[in-house]
Order: C-alpha cells, then sequence, then structure tokens
C-alpha cells in the first residue's frame, strides 16, 4: 500500500540520517576518540583508546538533533517520559527509545476503488488526502500506525459516500463529495491526534459503453436543440412575411419601392444587364406585342395551306 510505504520508518530512530538531520553525537564522540588515541600514544597506554571509544558510542547514542519539522517522542523504560524537538536534544542509552514523527502537511494516495453508485453505474474513483499531525503523542501512543489506518478509514469512506451517490452528483459535484469525507475521516481521526485538511477526487472513471452512450445522448440533444432553433427561425420569418404582406396590401406602393430596391440589388452585381421599362409602357407593349405573334402565326398558316394546294 502506498500509504504504507511512505510512513515505513516514521518512528525508526535510525532514520535520522535519512531525514537530513546532523549527526552532531557521532561527530563529537569521533573527535573525542580521535583526542583519546593521541593521549593515549602520548601516555604509552591504550586504556584511554579504550575509554575514548567507549564514549564516543556513548555520545553517538545520546545526542541527537530534530529538524525544525519534526517531534520526537521519548519512552523510557517502556513508559512515554517526554516530547522534544526541534533542534539538540539527549536521550539515555538503553533505558530510552525515541519515536520521530512528521508534522508536516502530507498526502495519502488513496488507490483507485470500484464503486457502484446509487444508480446502479459501476465507476472508478481516485482520492487525494491531506493530512497534519497535529498532536504527535496520541499519533504515537494511541494507534499502531495511524498512516495505515487513515488510509483504510478514507478509502471505506469513500466508498459508503459515493455508493450513496449517483453519477450526475459524481461528475458535477466532486467538491461536496470531498467535504463530506473530509468530515467523516477528521472525526474518526482526530482521537489519533491527525487533522484532516482536505480530500481532493482527483478522477472518476466511467466505463468505456457508458461514455458512448452518454456521447450519443449529448449528441440527440445538441441536434433536438438545433432543429428547434431553426423552427422557431422559420416561425418568426412567417410571420414577418405576413406582416409585409400585409403591409404591402395596404399601400400599393410598397410594392414599386419593393421593385426599385429589387433592381437596385441586382445592378449592383457586375455580371448584371438591367434595362428598365415603365410599367404602363410594359403593360402597353405585352399587348402588342401579343397581338403581333398572333399575326405572325395566322400568316404562317395561311402560307402552308396555299403550299398544300
Amino acid at each position: 500500500m502506498k500509504g504504507q510505504s511512505a510512513y515505513a520508518g516514521t518512528y525508526n530512530f535510525d532514520s535520522v540520517q535519512s531525514s537530513g538531520a546532523t549527526p552532531i553525537g557521532t561527530v563529537i564522540g569521533i573527535f573525542v576518540f580521535i583526542a583519546s588515541v593521541v593521549f593515549s600514544l602520548m601516555a604509552g597506554s591504550f586504556a584511554y583508546a579504550i575509554l575514548g571509544f567507549i564514549l564516543m558510542v556513548l555520545l553517538a547514542s545520546s545526542i541527537k538533533v530534530a529538524a525544525e519539522w519534526e517531534r520526537v517522542i521519548i519512552l523510557r523504560m517502556g513508559r512515554y517520559s517526554r516530547m522534544v524537538g526541534p533542534g539538540l536534544f539527549f536521550i539515555v542509552p538503553i533505558f530510552e527509545q525515541a519515536f520521530r514523527t512528521d508534522i508536516r502537511v502530507r498526502v495519502w494516495d488513496v488507490q483507485p476503488q470500484e464503486i457502484m453508485s446509487s444508480d446502479s453505474v459501476p465507476v472508478e474513483v481516485d482520492a487525494v488526502v491531506y493530512y497534519k499531525i497535529v498532536d504527535p503523542i496520541k499519533a504515537v501512543i494511541d494507534v499502531e500506525d495511524f498512516a495505515v489506518a487513515s488510509v483504510k478509514i478514507a478509502q471505506t469512506t469513500l466508498r459508503d459516500i459515493v455508493g450513496k451517490s449517483d453519477l450526475d452528483r459524481l461528475l458535477t459535484k466532486k467538491e461536496e463529495i470531498g467535504k463530506d469525507i473530509q468530515r467523516i475521516v477528521d472525526k474518526a481521526t482526530n482521537p489519533w491526534g491527525i487533522r484532516i485538511i482536505g480530500v481532493e477526487i482527483k478522477d472518476v472513471i466511467l466505463p468505456e459503453m457508458l461514455k458512448r452512450a452518454m456521447a450519443k445522448e449529448a449528441e440527440a440533444s445538441r441536434e433536438k436543440k438545433a432543429r428547434m432553433i431553426k423552427a422557431d427561425a422559420e416561425m418568426e420569418s412567417a410571420k414577418l412575411f405576413a406582416k409585409a404582406a400585409e403591409t404591402i396590401a395596404k399601400t400599393p406602393n410598397a410594392l414599386k419601392l419593393r421593385q426599385l430596391q429589387t433592381w437596385q440589388e441586382i445592378g449592383a452585381e457586375q455580371n448584371s444587364l438591367m434595362i428598365l421599362i415603365p410599367i404602363e409602357f410594359a403593360s402597353e407593349s405585352g399587348a402588342m406585342l401579343g397581338a403581333a405573334a398572333l399575326g405572325v402565326k395566322e400568316l404562317e398558316k395561311m402560307e402552308k395551306k396555299e403550299n398544300k394546294k
């Protein structure tokens, strides 16, 4: 588990080297041992060197340094003695035991959980929990491994909250779900000296078939909306055409103005040729041209009859 591996060495005193703290006790012990060796060579007795070696081991085991973000819980003969840090502190070798805790804001990466939502949709939810140790004494003494225990509570709460939520709430109200999980987990971990700062739902993974179905539903909804908009536009156009027809019927001169506007639009095109003819002349010319055409047809019939004879 990710949470367990991240905190496997939280309580181990030997992890002081990996945490970056200066091994000041070891450094002082080495100087003492070197001084004792030099003194033993000058005195011609190795007893001082042996004594210096013992002092080096004792100093390396008793003088320690805690970083600014660390607190050290010291147990004496198995019972709680005191909490020290940050800075330089001393312990009694063999009789006292030290446990380090990190009071910085840390992250629990909750593994993805396959959960069935309230509307019977299988989803996979991934979350992140941010926490901080506010009481190192409780975190060390009251629970065996607060990291693993807290991650288990977060996983259980996540499954419970998601199981009571439908798909729409999971996709649109991630922050609200995160706050619900934070409130429940914080209530459970508060007796352990751990405060939950925040819970974020990183991702909600849906099955591929459900994704395709949702895409088809969205496409159908957009198509429906487009058709409704087009129908509304045609209805508005019909209303405007009806009003225009009423206006033309009431004022016939409006039709002439519309005709002139049409000619103007046609004349704006470069590839068009327009000849303006008055309406009265066009009507009379139309009648004359019709009569002339009829006379031409009669003459052609008479010529055909004569040719047959």
